[in-house]
């Protein structure tokens, strides 16, 4: 188990990078737990989930210092995905769920590739009104698929968010609050049934996370250029989807 304590060191770069993005970064966290030795079941997910929620509250408390977050998108948005995905559970025992997992893939591949293209959506002056509605009708979709597929959904908000109209940075900031909202859920979902924390190892890589985090948001804020954030987005984006693809449809 001594090879744990390199998670912490990997954490701090996985969050940092994850936080400038608006994402919570279970996806990577939860695989190299337990390629570490961490249970699946008891330690990796709850521990990935917790530092899921730590990396995206973290970066989205920064982001609202900085009046970042289109909030009148992103809380409705995380509601609606705390809300929903029990539905897409449901559903999920009945029908095959490797052709919906290809399309989001598929989708956010062309998110990727349409940021690297230097192609902008078109921005919209939208009322209160359809900001919130816009939120509401996103986030039970996505969060509908989330429960359907089996994942969190934080890789699919920002490519929605940008498609929509907000501004990579906003984009950004406003999915830290939403996967802020998912990722509790989810999280809280699994510590009350099977977890079995390991305490001293949770502790360090939630400060690791945490450290990580804060480090990132507020370079994001500060230093990063609308084109810059594209780029990184566009990147991460396509290796995302080249993994759900590689992972969760030919492999799987």
């Amino acid at each position: 188990m001594a090879k744990l304590y390199f998670a912490p060191v990997l954490f701090f770069f996985i969050s940092f990078t994850f936080s400038m993005l608006g994402m919570g970064g279970s996806q990577l966290y939860i695989p190299i737990l337990y390629w570490l030795g961490m249970d699946f079941k008891t330690q990796a997910i709850p521990l990935g989930m917790l530092l899921n929620v730590v990396n995206s509250s973290s970066a989205a408390f920064t982001y609202i210092r900085k009046k970042l977050p289109e909030l009148k998108v992103a809380i409705p948005f995380g509601i609606s995905m705390v809300i929903f995905p029990p539905v897409g559970t449901i559903i999920n025992s009945k029908i095959s769920v490797k052709p919906v997992i290809l399309t989001f893939a598929l989708f956010t591949a062309s998110a990727g590739l349409l940021m690297l293209s230097g192609w902008k959506p078109k921005r919209k002056n939208l009322t209160s009104k359809q900001k919130f509605l816009f939120g509401i009708f996103a986030g039970s979709i996505l969060g509908f698929f989330a429960g359907f597929i089996g994942r969190g959904g934080g890789s699919f908000v920002v490519p929605i968010l940008y498609i929509f109209g907000l501004q990579p940075k906003i984009a950004a900031a406003t999915s830290s609050v939403i996967v802020s909202f998912s990722g509790t859920s989810s999280f809280l979902s699994h510590i009350f049934t099977s977890a079995k924390p390991m305490w001293k190892i949770w502790s360090l890589c939630v400060a690791a996370v945490l450290v990580g985090s804060q480090s990132g948001s507020r370079f994001m804020a500060a230093k990063l250029n609308s084109k810059s954030v594209k780029l990184i987005f566009g990147f991460v984006l396509i290796g995302i989807s080249l993994i759900l693809i590689i992972k969760d449809v030919i492999l799987k």
